[in-house]
């Protein structure tokens, strides 16, 4: 995820559905050189958008221990374009969570107004794998803090998502000691 199609997370359940939004504006150069002369958001990055907000939740419901990446656009159908100083609300669930990976029907909504309706399939990478870091893990602990991930997410029962130990460990050891007063 070296660009990030999505702001920030309004609602997360683990294992279940998430809530994201992306604000579409001028400043952004791929809006307003997509179609000359009509700058919108494309629609491969509202695609995108949507699998991140799917993605993440895959990759929560597995601690963030997996990696996990999309295998397949099984289905993309789009009613309107997103434009410049519209706020895109997508709607992700996980349909089936399996060991090697997962199904997410995914929606984008503008206002009320059914913009997307997506469903992707994600993979779980195997062992061949090993070794292979997706994210460098205090890097991707702060992407998901900016996120508001950890402020929204809860788990099926209710209770808070917490943080994974693994992760908290990455942040701690990516800072240096403090030195000590005298």
């Amino acid at each position: 995820m070296r660009w990030f199609w999505i702001d920030c997370f309004t609602e997360f359940v683990s294992r279940t559905r998430a809530t994201a939004i992306k604000n579409v504006t001028l400043s952004e150069p791929h809006v307003v050189d997509y179609v000359p002369s009509f700058s919108q958001l494309s629609q491969s990055l509202v695609v995108e958008g949507i699998a991140q907000t799917g993605g993440l939740l895959v990759g929560q419901a597995k601690n963030f221990e997996a990696r996990v990446v999309l295998a397949k656009l099984a289905k993309a159908r789009f009613l309107r374009p997103a434009l410049p100083g519209e706020t895109l609300t997508y709607n992700v669930s996980i349909q089936s969570l399996q060991p090697d990976g997962a199904i997410v029907s995914g929606k984008s909504h503008i206002g009320d107004e059914l913009q997307a309706e997506i469903d992707i399939m994600f993979a779980c990478l195997d062992d061949r794998f090993q070794g292979v870091e997706l994210f460098e893990p205090a890097a991707f602990l702060r992407l998901l803090r900016s996120m508001k991930i950890f402020e929204v997410g809860v788990n099926e029962d209710g209770s808070k998502i917490e943080v994974p130990p693994h992760l908290l460990e990455a942040e701690q050891q990516s800072f240096p000691p403090t030195p000590a007063h005298s």
